[in-house]
């Protein structure tokens, strides 16, 4: 198959499975997306669309992971400009936002707040890849509205294929819009997970928290086109 009629027929997989899954998600069900292996880890690149709220993992022109994502609020945007991603911290917790912790009691909170006889545990923020200062991706509830600090939350099932495909220098480029937001973005399918109850507060500070959300088996799709 030429690589041009190749690269179409991934474009429409995406579209399909985007359809498919918006017919068959009830709210609060499972939410995923499909990724796939690249061909070289170099040329991987991100784009970021505020505009969509959505993340487009791609390699040249090959979508490898298109997914929902939730972006910064207006008084604490996310950042706009190009980027290249370090920091990668699959057990990264918050260094600002948390809860005070002692024998009896977990009480949300900031951690400059912190109060006598307390300790600090910062909010789980799994699959971090930072992209600058006090700014990255992780797993988190996808609101289909601005609701981060400035981070970009994806959704707890497909973080870790993200995870998998940005390695310590993608380059990642973060703008109003792309192209791609009228093509393979268009029907992009978004998450419920932000209508689910909050974990319990003895959960979110424990390492099990972490141990649950990782993924087993291959994170990618058979590619055999």
């Amino acid at each position: 198959m030429k690589k041009g009629n190749y690269y179409l027929l991934i474009l429409f997989l995406f579209g399909l499975l985007n359809l498919v899954g918006c017919n068959s998600t009830n709210v609060g069900t499972y939410y995923d997306s499909p990724a796939y292996r690249p061909s070289n880890p170099d040329r991987v690149r991100v784009k970021v669309s505020l505009k969509n709220s959505a993340i487009y993992v791609m390699e040249e022109d090959k979508p490898l992971l298109v997914t929902a994502t939730c972006i910064g609020k207006k008084e604490s945007p996310t950042p706009l400009g190009s980027f290249r991603a370090y920091n990668r911290l699959p057990r990264k917790r918050s260094n600002t936002y948390g809860f005070h912790v002692n024998s009896s009691e977990i009480i949300p909170g900031r951690r400059d707040e912190t109060p006598s006889g307390f300790r600090y545990v910062g909010y789980p923020m799994p699959y971090w890849v930072e992209f600058k200062s006090g700014y990255g991706f992780h797993s988190g509830y996808v609101h289909p509205i601005p609701k981060t600090h400035g981070c970009l939350r994806i959704n707890q099932n497909v973080a870790p294929k993200f995870f998998a495909l940005v390695r310590s220098g993608t380059p990642i480029e973060i703008k109003d819009s792309f192209p791609e937001d009228s093509t393979i973005g268009k029907k992009i399918r978004r998450p419920q997970d932000y209508k689910d109850p909050d974990p319990a507060r003895s959960y979110l500070i424990s390492d099990k928290y972490f141990d649950d959300l990782q993924r087993k088996g291959d994170l990618f799709e058979q590619d055999s086109l």
